[in-house]
């Protein structure tokens, strides 16, 4: 009794030709996906036992790693059957859900362990603002969005918040400033001290709003300032460094994507020279370039903003020869497909994974160490483009302040006061503005008083 209705067993091929998969890597998917077939034709539904199944059968011919690394296309045949109707639910993402999980590789990761059901039991995670504060704080959220603000950071304060809430169950009966200080106490570090007084003031206003007879609680701001003064200041790249990733970039080994090496070295000249956001290198469409105008559009990014930026030359011609390659590799050329495309599962890159090739070539380029979160960062290229700008202006004679306004468009900042943050004072700067009051301001303090 076969688990889905198909008598002809096309589904597997139709599913392939969707896909797009490259033709060097169908052979392999379509033997993958035909043994799980072969295991759930004898079974009379695709579940739990049936996966069961077929991991057993799997793991004497493939080792656990190989295995793990495919599963993800069980995963989108899966997703596939319940699209068109042959099943009701993918299994795993059943498993999922149950157990309150983000992604389905733990999943696959549990089954294929010895005792799969001890596996699933350690991944359950608790239910987003199932605390006794969840409502309160799944309502504050909701309001906060309704009026505008994105809020995803605060969110994220608010759930671990919630977690920790679920996992102390004797706090149900105590005041919202017990759990703050148990919350605060929970952690040592200046970060969590600095999150818990954010966390606090979120809180004790938000409760106002609902009773405003309990009036907010003023908080210590001096974590806060602690954690200010230690923060991280930018790695400025000069450039001759972006020069080398470049360079780097160019030589990627990837011979089975072989698109990949011009797709970063793209995503380097532009998060460099139009200073994008990871998010933004990955939001970007086919039709947002365009080479006549020598212009990208950027839509809805940060702040819901939308601009359109001018591109020098070299970069228009950058972009060029990269969509060049693109069309010869096989991408859709709809304006709406990703401008960075992924070969392998025929889709755009998302901004981790942006950010990860990015940091690849960082490391190979010897401005990271192998490994760890220490070194530059992605963004780093941004904070890189104001300053090696502004500096190009010290020495071409245009003075920074009459400029910064459209420096502030050019990066979607809402205002000048966020792009003065990232005017990082480096030796080259300083002397540049060293020497530009020399010249024209130094003369005013040797000048003779008037009679």
């Amino acid at each position: 009794m076969s688990a889905w209705h198909d008598p002809e067993r096309t589904v597997i091929d139709a599913f392939l030709e969707i896909s797009q998969f490259r033709p060097g890597s169908r052979p392999t998917y379509r033997w993958f996906l035909r043994s799980f077939e072969d295991v759930a034709r004898r079974h009379p539904a695709v579940d739990r036992q049936m996966l069961d199944a077929w991991l057993k059968a799997m793991e004497k011919r493939w080792r656990l790693p190989t295995l793990l690394n495919q599963v993800c296309i069980v995963d989108r045949f899966l997703d596939h059957l319940v699209e068109i109707g042959l099943i009701t639910d993918n299994p795993v993402a059943v498993l999922r859900r149950r157990y309150n999980l983000k992604q389905n590789k733990p999943v696959w990761r549990a089954l294929t362990s010895p005792n799969p059901d001890e596996a699933l039991a350690a991944l359950r995670r608790p239910a987003p603002f199932g605390s006794v504060l969840g409502d309160f704080m799944r309502e504050h959220v909701a309001l906060m969005r309704r009026r505008g603000y994105q809020y995803e950071t605060q969110a994220h304060w608010l759930l671990r918040f919630d977690r920790f809430l679920q996992a102390n169950p004797e706090l149900a009966e105590a005041s919202l400033e017990t759990m703050l200080e148990r919350w605060a106490a929970a952690k040592p570090t200046r970060n969590h001290a600095a999150e818990c007084q954010k966390l606090g003031r979120i809180l004790t206003k938000a409760r106002f709003r609902l009773d405003p007879s309990i009036p907010p609680k003023r908080f210590n701001p001096r974590p806060e300032r602690e954690v200010a003064r230690e923060h991280r200041r930018p790695h400025i790249f000069s450039p001759a460094d972006v020069r080398r990733m470049l360079d780097v970039a160019r030589t990627y080994p990837s011979p089975d994507a072989p698109l990949r090496p011009m797709t970063i070295y793209t995503m380097v000249v532009l998060a460099y020279c139009a200073g994008l956001r990871r998010g933004e290198l990955a939001g970007l469409d086919l039709g947002d370039v365009d080479l006549q105008s020598g212009t990208i559009t950027i839509r809805e990014t940060k702040f819901y903003k939308t601009r359109i930026l001018p591109l020098n030359a070299s970069v228009v011609a950058e972009l060029r020869n990269y969509i060049d390659e693109r069309r010869c590799a096989g991408a859709p050329q709809n304006p709406q497909s990703g401008l960075f495309w992924h070969e392998h599962f025929n889709d755009r890159y998302t901004p981790v994974s942006v950010s990860t090739m990015i940091t690849k070539v960082m490391r190979r380029a010897g401005f990271k160490p192998p490994s760890g979160r220490t070194g530059p960062r992605v963004h780093d290229l941004r904070h890189s483009m104001v300053v090696n700008r502004i500096l190009q202006w010290y020495r071409s004679g245009v003075n920074p302040q009459d400029k910064l306004r459209f420096l502030s468009t050019y990066m979607g900042h809402r205002d000048i006061h966020s792009t003065l943050v990232y005017i990082t004072v480096t030796q080259d700067l300083l002397q540049e503005a060293s020497e530009r009051f020399r010249v024209v301001g130094a003369p005013c303090l040797t000048m003779e008083a008037r009679p």
